[in-house]
């Protein structure tokens, strides 16, 4: 429906910002399209010359002996050649049925030892998947190597960490306010991250590229996505409608349209499963994840290693033991694995905290999420000794 006058805000919308001072609707994207040629389809018709098989059967003498009787009847040749005809087929029959070939061993399925087993109570429930649950976070894990990111500020000239922190702290706004799911928020800031590697981008448009990555992951994620003109409205009207649907189509063309990134998210809540983690536990280590969305020397952590550093993070934090064997089994990492981003993480959240980037802090201060934020950091030295053992 086109409307010829303002719209009014979209039901649950937030408040009108942008994400910049300085942005302007000065710039506009365009983007053009490769050329799509009709591929002219070659009509070959290769002229099969059928050899024509002689079907004139051979005049058959039918000299009698002496006896008077014909030495080859019609009758007796029409059946000897239903009999040569049969012979194979009653040989297939008669013979054995070939040994089924062997699995190829990287087929097996894995056998997973009973200590180590967290999917079979849920057997009943085909939803979560527990004949092949395992497998599905060990083929995402292997696809990850496809998405390894390094830092990319040195080749963005009119960015630097700073403008990115202010991006996604909008962003967490957006998720909130539009109540979309954590999983959203989380491949929004991948997607934007891998299209920022590949394509310089200028200042004034930094947020019309975050807010098209969560536009694209809301289509992904969302049962309801939100719509373009919600977007627009959020951006405080700095961009036009065709300039989102331009640059939506210049980050799916960076990204060759894979956007099915593993995130951090989803390996956290397969861990903290685990180890039967307590929610107010799995909040903690999800704040800590969401914190480490605004670090640039975070970027290059894998999701799955990350999410194991901020869980390992949380236990110590809530003195429920280290990295034990059943993580080390369904993660694949060791706990010196993870002490390098773990000290990482725990730098960053000693760092004093911006007052102008508190939507994380704020959001997971609330007693929805217990009030993590709040709670004091672990000491430094029972840290060192748990990353020690």
């Amino acid at each position: 429906m086109i409307f010829s006058g303002p719209h009014p805000p979209p039901h649950g919308a937030p408040k009108k910002r942008t994400a910049f001072i300085d942005i302007t609707n000065a710039h506009k994207v365009t983007i053009s399209l490769p050329g799509r040629e009709k591929k002219k389809q070659a009509k070959k018709t290769s002229a099969t010359s059928v050899s024509t098989e002689n079907h004139a059967n051979l005049e058959k003498s039918s000299s009698v002996s002496s006896e008077g009787t014909p030495t080859v009847t019609e009758e007796q040749t029409y059946k000897d050649e239903e009999q040569e005809a049969a012979a194979p087929v009653e040989e297939l029959e008669a013979a054995a049925p070939p040994a089924a070939p062997e699995v190829p061993a990287h087929l097996l399925k894995q056998q997973i030892p009973a200590e180590f087993d967290i999917d079979s109570e849920n057997s009943e429930d085909c939803y979560m998947c527990p004949e092949y649950a395992k497998d599905i976070f060990d083929y995402l894990k292997q696809r990850e190597e496809k998405f390894v990111l390094t830092n990319y500020m040195p080749s963005q000239p009119s960015l630097n960490p700073e403008m990115r922190a202010i991006l996604i702290d909008w962003l967490v706004e957006v998720q909130e306010n539009f109540e979309l799911y954590h999983e959203t928020l989380y491949l929004a800031v991948k997607m934007a991250d891998h299209y920022l590697s590949n394509t310089p981008v200028h200042r004034e448009l930094l947020q019309l590229v975050g807010s098209t990555t969560m536009l694209i992951a809301s289509k992904f994620e969302e049962r309801s996505p939100p719509c373009v003109d919600d977007f627009l409205y959020i951006c405080d009207d700095a961009y036009k409608r065709e300039e989102l649907i331009a640059t939506e189509a210049k980050i799916l063309q960076a990204l060759s349209f894979d956007i099915n990134i593993p995130i951090p998210y989803r390996f956290l809540r397969r861990y903290a499963k685990c180890v039967s983690a307590e929610m107010d536990t799995l909040t903690l280590a999800r704040f800590f994840c969401e914190m480490s969305l605004m670090e640039m020397d975070l970027v290059e952590e894998r999701g799955s290693l990350l999410a194991s550093a901020c869980l390992l993070l949380a236990l110590i934090s809530k003195d429920l033991g280290g990295w034990c064997p059943i993580l080390q089994f369904h993660s694949g990492y060791q706990t010196s694995d993870l002490a390098p981003v773990v000290r990482k993480l725990y730098e960053m959240l000693l760092a004093p905290a911006d007052d102008k980037l508190r939507a994380i802090r704020n959001k997971y201060s609330h007693k929805v999420f217990f009030e993590v934020a709040s709670l004091p950091l672990v000491n430094a030295d029972i840290l060192e000794k748990a990353l020690s053992q």
